[in-house]
């Protein structure tokens, strides 16, 4: 999800009034595709939501230590520290808080990225603006922010642009960072640019966020629009390059479309199963399955988009795991948790702020449905998270090759064939 604040061109929390209208007035122009080919749009499942509701992604950092809830998880599964865990959406600093870039990550995000067991995450260091250079010069500064946090913590986190690095990483007990886009609007038609994101080490990038952009369309927008032509250029060269395309935020038709396009298996980083609970966030079981098909992986994340009466739980994590495993095959689902490795400090100043952020968002119309509820599972909000989704799903009768593929063997085996 992860938004930032006061940033307006193509971001999550921001698009102003101007970016929306030329966004879609560009987009509509670049899509000369049939609208019947893709499949139905969301909007039966918007129509079941209050669209008034909206929530961004807020961490809020509180006076009380979460250390404690680290330290009172009971080691389970004997395999989880030799496996490859990897979350294919998260931050071992707090997600979406404003004007975050410059702020260093502190000693118990530090603690909790190096005790977590992840062997590595996909960072959003992508950036927005007012314009796309604006996006551009942000995206470079985000870049530039991660690069000094690996610095001043060089014994915890490393960046990895390739699976050899991620391995190096999982031998020295580090937590590989990669670098990854959320939308494509700092691109503007420029692909060279995209050429020097993947030289300082992009190597995931999502093709759309909530609403269009200059390469399709985003899951809010109510014309489930189509991958542009450019949006074409651009797939075939991310394939070309090596970088794994994200499909999480983009509409059902472009998902559609960037499948049966891309040369090579792609990936839904951070993303539901519509079969389990209808929300335009979600994904339906023929966009999976064609995607499984091409080899690629969806991560389940761990959002409140995962049921309809209140904050998610880790049952419903399972169940929309096992559909995924069910649509997919268990060597194509994964998880991406849209959450920070340090847990939230549940209190009244986080409810006041995710409550202002998510009005802001609606106030915008980029928010999706459910967004005031928090954004995390709260029987999940601890570091060992994904320890402890990994000794849930043998409880529940999974075998551990199974949850080692689940944990991160299945993402290990993507990057691999992408890259």
């Amino acid at each position: 999800m992860q938004g930032r604040g006061g940033e307006r061109w193509g971001n999550p929390l921001g698009t102003g009034v101007w970016g929306l209208v030329l966004n879609s007035r560009v987009w509509r122009a670049h899509c000369q595709h049939d609208r019947a080919s893709a499949g139905p749009p969301f909007s039966s499942a918007a129509s079941q939501h209050d669209r008034r509701s909206a929530r961004l992604a807020i961490q809020v950092e509180g006076e009380r230590s979460v250390t404690a809830i680290f330290q009172s998880d009971e080691a389970g599964w004997s395999g989880y520290d030799a496996a490859f865990v990897v979350d294919a959406l998260a931050s071992p600093g707090p997600f979406n808080v404003p004007n975050r870039i410059g702020r260093p990550l502190t000693a118990e995000m530090v603690s909790n990225a190096a005790a977590s067991g992840i062997t590595a995450v996909n960072v959003t260091a992508s950036g927005s603006g007012e314009t796309p250079d604006e996006a551009y010069a942000r995206s470079l500064e985000h870049l530039a922010y991660w690069q000094r946090e690996v610095e001043s913590n060089p014994d915890v986190l490393s960046l990895a642009a390739s699976v050899s690095e991620i391995e190096a990483a999982k031998s020295a007990g580090r937590l590989a960072l990669i670098m990854g886009f959320q939308d494509t609007v700092m691109l503007g038609t420029d692909l060279a640019r995209m050429d020097e994101f993947h030289a300082q080490g992009v190597k995931i990038v999502q093709l759309t966020y909530n609403l269009p952009n200059l390469v399709g369309e985003g899951c809010l927008s109510p014309g489930n629009g189509c991958l542009t032509d450019f949006g074409r250029e651009l797939v075939a060269h991310l394939a070309a390059a090596g970088v794994l395309i994200d499909l999480s935020h983009c509409s059902q038709r472009t998902t559609a479309e960037a499948i049966a396009a891309a040369p090579g298996p792609m990936s839904i980083t951070h993303s539901g199963c519509s079969a389990v609970y209808e929300h335009p966030r979600n994904k339906q079981d023929a966009e999976m399955r064609a995607m499984a098909e091409r080899g690629g992986v969806i991560g389940i994340y761990l959002m409140p988009f995962l049921n309809a009466g209140g904050p998610a739980t880790a049952d419903d994590l399972y169940l929309h795991i096992e559909h995924a495993v069910n649509v997919c095959g268990e060597e194509h689902v994964g998880i991406g948790s849209d959450n920070s490795i340090t847990p939230t400090v549940d209190d009244e100043t986080y409810r006041a702020t995710l409550q202002q952020f998510a009005d802001e968002r609606l106030r915008l119309g980029i928010g999706a449905p459910g967004e005031h509820e928090v954004l995390f599972v709260p029987d999940l909000n601890s570091p060992a998270r994904m320890r402890m989704i990994a000794d849930g799903l043998l409880a529940r009768g999974h075998s551990e090759a199974r949850v080692e593929k689940i944990v991160g063997g299945n993402w290990m085996r993507l990057l691999g064939e992408v890259w």
